[in-house]
């Protein structure tokens, strides 16, 4: 069914590039594709904020999404669905394939009816669609060889992992989503409502800590990204970014999400950035 949006399908929630745990368009790559950059990101953006809102129902949030997957099919030009048009011409003029922006769409609908995972198998085929795409697009757009698309879902899927443990307690409380895997926390005695505590209890600690232990075990393949690129550009950029996962994920270690914001101050972050240039140049 289509449904007509008399100005935009879009919901803002006010999130910028500013507000991601990783440098969105940073002047460590191409200035030539920094523009595409920013076109694809406010993209992504702009659907997930329609997945997250917890004032749509899951239907319109559905309907909303389909409206923006038909702009990217070219089957519409409603300027409501305006950022996936522009994503279109862009992706067009540098030849990068309009399914990973497809992608992101199936895991937002997913997001929009599922609230639970059974397992860890059941979260990295979610991060799969939501997180990957994302490296996979900048690959593409550098020109880079796709032998190293599964260097860069580990890293993708890291962070989309990492920020599920920074947003537990808000994804439940706001949207009665919960990414940590369900088997983990039966077999820990954990219902959902342990989210809702001040502090985390010893048992979703385990949790937390099995999560954390997942993402190091991407991370182990994320570090094989950078060298190897042709893009001496993206490389600076992905080596900062996986110094990035790596210092928040120790942090998650050490700090608990459900008590505080676990992030980066402005200093760590570029901190981390310039360990992750080093890495790369020496």
């Amino acid at each position: 069914m289509t449904v007509a949006m008399t100005e935009t399908a879009e919901t803002p929630s006010g999130k910028g590039s500013g507000d991601e745990n990783f440098p969105v368009g940073s002047i460590l790559l191409p200035r030539r594709l920094r523009p595409h950059v920013a076109i694809f990101y406010a993209y992504a953006r702009a659907i997930d904020d329609v997945a997250d809102n917890p004032d749509l129902a899951p239907g319109d949030k559905v309907t909303r999404l389909d409206g923006f997957d038909r702009a990217l099919l070219g089957e519409t030009d409603d300027p409501a669905y305006e950022k996936a048009n522009r994503v279109r011409h862009s992706f067009a003029e540098m030849g990068v394939p309009i399914q990973h922006c497809r992608d992101l769409i199936s895991a937002f609908k997913q997001d929009a009816v599922k609230l639970r995972y059974e397992d860890w198998a059941d979260l990295m085929d979610y991060c799969d669609r939501s997180a990957s795409p994302v490296g996979r697009y900048l690959l593409d757009l550098h020109g880079v060889s796709r032998d190293l698309y599964f260097a860069s879902d580990a890293l993708c899927n890291a962070l989309q992992v990492i920020n599920h443990l920074q947003d537990c307690q808000d994804d439940y409380r706001d949207l009665d989503r919960v990414y940590l895997p369900q088997d983990w926390m039966a077999e820990a005695g954990v219902a959902v409502e342990a989210l809702d505590a001040p502090a985390a209890s010893a048992g979703l600690r385990q949790i937390l800590d099995k999560c954390l232990d997942g993402t190091a075990d991407l991370l182990v393949d994320a570090r094989k990204l950078p060298k190897p690129m042709s893009s001496r550009h993206l490389a600076l950029e992905s080596s900062a970014i996986v110094r990035i996962a790596e210092r928040l994920t120790d942090q998650l270690r050490h700090r608990d999400p459900l008590a505080e914001r676990v992030e980066l101050t402005k200093p760590q972050f570029l901190l981390c950035c310039l360990q992750g240039v080093l890495r790369v140049l020496f």
